[in-house]
């Protein structure tokens, strides 16, 4: 198949394909007019390259799962380079996510240091209505009321009547 059909099958640009082949991840051979041609399993290469690269892995990373694949396995984590690559990456995760627990708890102390009476759980941030209910000067404010989203018999806040849409269905 050529460049276009793989790069439609796969979901991604002509441009990240030749990108690919650039980065000695994904081989082109060529036909005599000098067009790329692919195989079918250059679908699963891109497939697999993708779904790295949506989990944080870097092209550097997915490069022993491609060989992997093209060395003939189903999964391109069945080899040993690939499980070294996955321990390495969730020790990287383990250490950022020890880093930003230890950031939380420096962040929560100072909150704490400067608002004595807030109350923190696990999901402050997360709590619109908590972040909103508070002053800056210490003292809590009633929630603000969810806004409602404008739909019909909505305009400018129900100032204008809604518009009735008198075309015939087609």
């Amino acid at each position: 198949m050529r460049i276009g059909e793989l790069a439609a099958r796969a979901g991604v640009s002509t441009r990240t394909l030749r990108y690919y082949e650039e980065q000695g991840l994904l081989p082109a051979r060529r036909a005599a007019n000098g067009y790329r041609l692919y195989e079918e399993s250059d679908v699963r290469l891109v497939a697999e390259i993708r779904a790295l690269l949506a989990n944080g892995f870097t092209l550097d990373d997915a490069r022993p799962f491609v060989d992997c694949l093209r060395a003939g396995h189903d999964d391109g984590a069945s080899c040993p380079e690939s499980v070294a690559v996955y321990l390495r990456r969730l020790a990287e995760l383990d250490a950022e996510i020890r880093a930003l627990t230890r950031r939380r708890a420096e962040m929560a102390g100072r909150l704490t240091q400067a608002c004595p009476g807030c109350v923190l759980s696990p999901g402050f941030a997360n709590d619109r209505e908590t972040t909103d209910a508070h002053a800056h000067d210490g003292e809590l404010r009633r929630p603000r009321t969810p806004r409602r989203q404008a739909g019909t018999g909505r305009i400018l806040g129900g100032l204008v009547s809604s518009l009735q849409d008198d075309r015939a269905d087609p």
